[in-house]
């Protein structure tokens, strides 16, 4: 039980407005229906942001080629691609901020089971995209930048 006399985990999913966590208090991921099978995704000649975000992470997703990394990059202010991976720096008024940050992006990445490389500092967080086991920039990574945005708003 938690100070307030509920449940820790039901406090929890309450903090997280309605996501539901694991066991482990963890989030609990996107299903695999929706996660890693169907249709790949594609990069349509002029995505939006919004579509980007909707989208389900896929397991083994190809490379992008440099059109679509533009096209996804026009859409992602603030973005940029540096040799085989998307960076974006966001800045904050202090390292309470910055971490409150940093944990929505962790349970975006365990949501989605794509994780991003940071770099935390006192005022700003460096967030590189890249799939690894696809040597480079793929569709997941567009759909986790565009998930951050939402964020940021």
């Amino acid at each position: 039980m938690s100070a307030t006399g509920r449940p820790e985990r039901e406090r929890r999913s309450a903090q997280h407005e309605g996501t539901p966590l694991s066991a482990t208090g963890r989030p609990e991921r996107e299903p695999r229906s929706a996660q890693h099978e169907g249709t790949p995704v594609t990069v349509a000649a002029a995505p939006t942001a919004a579509a980007l975000a909707a989208a389900h992470a896929q397991r083994g997703a190809a490379r992008l080629s440099d059109d679509e990394i533009r096209r996804c990059l026009a859409v992602l202010p603030g973005w940029t691609r540096v040799e085989e991976r998307l960076e974006k720096t966001f800045r904050f008024a202090d390292y309470p901020r910055t971490m409150a940050f940093v944990n929505a992006l962790a349970f975006i990445a365990e949501r989605m089971d794509h994780h991003p490389d940071l770099s935390v500092h006192y005022d700003r967080c460096v967030v590189a995209l890249s799939t690894h086991d696809a040597g480079g920039i793929t569709a997941n990574d567009c759909i986790f930048a565009a998930r951050v945005e939402r964020l940021w708003v």
